[in-house]
């Protein structure tokens, strides 16, 4: 099939949400222009599994200027935009994506991305990589791929570690200007514009719990704080938590603040970070949500064996009814709150994070025979190019070096 999307007729719209985005991303706009004049990916096989976004769109449509032939698969089965997929669909691009998808069709999905038998890989949280590394398509001819986000950099570093890994990735995700603006700001406004979607709760005078401090959960806290929470983190790693101190949170264990806390979002990448343990603890009309990349950080296993009934609040919003009588709110089913319950991150930050996908797989068709099969960071000179890039688009100016303060970083023996 060509195509398998909600609705083909609600392309229109969004071509009009793709247009906006398109409008407030200026950076990858400017790689497009360049792209369409030099054609470098021509005839290059990319398959992809990213949230279906209308940021996502720009970057598919930017590299599809470029000359490559792509098919697209969502990275969640809550995170697609239909009507976006229906765009892009109509647009020629082979998407397999429906919002509310079941997960048998999400890795059916998948591997009918593969079977268009890709040689360059985009992956968000690496459900596609690994999917290839397990027999399904033709890895063979594959020549590299990035990573978009934490998860799958932990995930694809796992597999290069125990010589797995096949071929060479780009941790797109560990670009300063990626990591250090969509983590942080995207992540952070995104979230909460998720929950006060499915909620419309006050933000103001609440005890707003953040599980680690990483830098999505930084964003979250301080967007939080910035809102009027009163902000509590939870950290396993002594420097992150530190760090937490001196921002000005409170930090403590998860089992003391699950006593306090109204609002819980998890951002940690890893497992069961809230627990029967924490749930037991929690006051009654506490809300419950994960930015995290699977839904797997909030034990939902043990919110179900603790009901005693299940309402479903509004599209966004499940109330737990629990033995005695406390009724604990989930959010976005423990998926990414900020994309099943929002639209994602703002197109303005995306900019960033896509351009270095786009430039990192035309990085990849230039050099991929000098590569070897783990997991590179982006060159520094992408990572520079994109900021240059983005403050002349924000008509911002900085200094250059003089040819004096040039040679004074490189030398030794001037002193006081």
């Amino acid at each position: 099939m060509e195509y398998i999307v909600k609705d083909i007729k609600l392309a229109e719209k969004g071509k009009k949400s793709i247009e906006w985005a398109e409008n407030h991303m200026p950076v990858l706009m400017e790689i497009r222009k360049r792209f369409q004049e030099e054609k470098p990916l021509k005839d290059i096989k990319i398959g992809a599994c990213l949230h279906v976004t209308k940021e996502t769109a720009v970057l598919i449509r930017t590299l599809k200027a470029g000359g490559a032939d792509i098919a697209l698969t969502a990275s969640n089965p809550l995170s697609t935009q239909d009507d976006v997929a229906a765009a892009l669909a109509s647009e020629g691009i082979r998407v397999y994506a429906i919002k509310g998808e079941t997960r048998e069709e999400y890795y059916k999905f998948i591997e009918m991305v593969l079977e268009n038998e890709p040689i360059i890989t985009i992956d968000d949280g690496a459900d596609l990589v690994t999917t290839l590394h397990k027999g399904k398509g033709n890895i063979n001819t594959v020549i590299g791929g990035t990573e978009e986000t934490t998860t799958g950099v932990l995930r694809l570093k796992a597999m290069a570690d125990k010589k797995l890994l096949k071929y060479p990735i780009i941790a797109v995700n560990n670009a300063e200007t990626k990591w250090d603006f969509d983590n942080i700001y995207g992540t952070g406004q995104s979230t909460i514009d998720g929950i006060l979607r499915a909620t419309n709760i006050l933000i103001a005078g609440k005890k707003f719990v953040v599980a680690g401090y990483g830098h999505c959960g930084k964003g979250i806290a301080i967007r939080a704080k910035g809102m009027g929470a009163r902000v509590i983190v939870t950290e396993v790693d002594p420097i992150k938590a530190l760090k937490a101190v001196m921002d000005g949170f409170d930090v403590m264990p998860m089992r003391e603040a699950a006593k306090h806390g109204d609002i819980f979002v998890t951002a940690t990448g890893n497992k069961n970070v809230i627990r029967r343990e924490h749930i037991e603890l929690m006051k009654d009309g506490a809300i419950l949500a994960n930015a995290g990349h699977f839904n797997v950080e909030i034990d939902i296993n043990a919110l179900e064996e603790m009901k005693k009934e299940k309402r479903k609040i509004n599209d966004f919003t499940d109330e737990y009814i629990l033995n005695d009588g406390r009724k604990i709110y989930l959010l976005a089913e423990g998926r990414l709150v900020n994309l099943v319950a929002a639209e994602g991150h703002p197109s303005e930050v995306m900019d960033m994070s896509f351009s270095n996908q786009a430039l990192c797989i035309e990085y990849i068709v230039k050099n991929y025979h000098k590569l070897e099969p783990k997991v590179y960071d982006v060159p520094r000179e992408i990572d520079e190019e994109i900021a240059r890039l983005k403050l002349k688009k924000m008509g911002i100016e900085i200094d250059t070096m003089t040819e004096e303060q040039i040679n004074y970083i490189k030398t030794w023996w001037e002193g006081t």
